[in-house]
């Protein structure tokens, strides 16, 4: 009896020696307390739960009224020792971690388990363990924030019997073997050359097609030019074609006017005189053959003969 009565007045208190010092010791009744704030003071009255004391002033009565446990009721934070785990893939990891916890009740706190600190550390560990065991390697990296997550839920479950809440998890360091190291390293060098030889394919290619459209919209534009050459030297020579025309019909006009005016035909054979000889002048230059008609020295009867 006299061993338990000195473990019931000397509790143990489930923060961690750093939280310590934030926390006030065992007080005693001296009647008139002052509790600080972010604390609950749980007292008991003869051996059984009677209250719990708030900030501020409170008042208690000697011998009967103790004061058994002191809760903080401030973010506490506790260190998950490392721990090994096997992924989906059956590679050992070593994983720590730090879990962030609330006080929320209690009364919960000092009666539902008797290590909350113990408790809820194993009870990470092992939620830990089970999430590791649903990922790959690969997924473990990938996927830190969805596995707190889980961890949490997990935790919070079970915690509320105890009057804890998880506010959050946070893994700290993941170890991989040395082997399975080397290998992620050759496979991470193996993805960037892999990237680096795309990249440069891409390049090539992205080079081949614009030399491809550079040549092709040459070809459309030198098509194009050819085109316009085309139609403007067609429209030209139609021009040309047209003007000469109306030239020639011009002069064949001014030729009828002259022709219907006084002597009009003596004039014509004149002309048509003018370009017989010419004619012939012409072929006695270019050709050792000469033809002459026969009366070449009666020019007038010439002249007549055309007209």
């Amino acid at each position: 009896m006299l061993l338990t009565q000195s473990q019931r007045t000397a509790p143990r208190l489930w923060v961690t020696a750093a939280q310590q010092r934030w926390a006030s010791t065992m007080p005693m009744n001296t009647v008139i307390l002052f509790v600080p704030q972010q604390e609950a003071w749980v007292v008991e009255r003869m051996g059984r739960f009677h209250r719990i004391l708030e900030p501020g002033l409170n008042f208690l009565i000697p011998v009967l009224d103790k004061i058994r446990y002191v809760q903080s009721l401030k973010e506490i934070v506790i260190d998950v020792p490392e721990q090994s785990a096997v992924s989906l893939d059956n590679v050992t990891l070593q994983i720590d971690g730090v879990l962030y916890l609330r006080i929320l009740n209690p009364f919960k706190a000092s009666y539902g388990v008797e290590d909350p600190e113990y408790a809820v550390t194993q009870l990470a560990q092992t939620t830990m363990r089970s999430e590791l065991g649903k990922l790959t390697l690969d997924k473990v990296f990938r996927e830190r924030e969805s596995l707190n997550s889980n961890i949490v839920h997990s935790i919070n479950q079970a915690s509320d019997e105890w009057g804890i809440r998880c506010l959050r998890y946070e893994i700290k360091d993941i170890h991989v073997p040395p082997r399975v190291k080397e290998s992620m390293q050759m496979q991470v060098e193996a993805e960037r050359k892999k990237r680096a030889t795309v990249l440069e394919s891409e390049g090539t290619r992205e080079s081949a097609i614009n030399i491809a459209e550079g040549r092709k919209q040459a070809q459309i534009l030198a098509s194009e030019g050819e085109k316009a050459e085309q139609i403007n030297q067609a429209f030209g020579e139609a021009q040309a074609v047209l003007a000469k025309a109306e030239a020639k019909a011009k002069s064949i006009r001014l030729l009828s006017d002259a022709l219907s005016e006084h002597n009009g035909n003596a004039a014509a054979s004149l002309s048509v005189a003018e370009q017989y000889v010419s004619a012939f002048s012409k072929l006695a230059k270019e050709s050792n053959t000469i033809l002459l008609p026969t009366n070449t020295g009666d020019i007038s009867g010439m002249v007549t003969q055309v007209h």
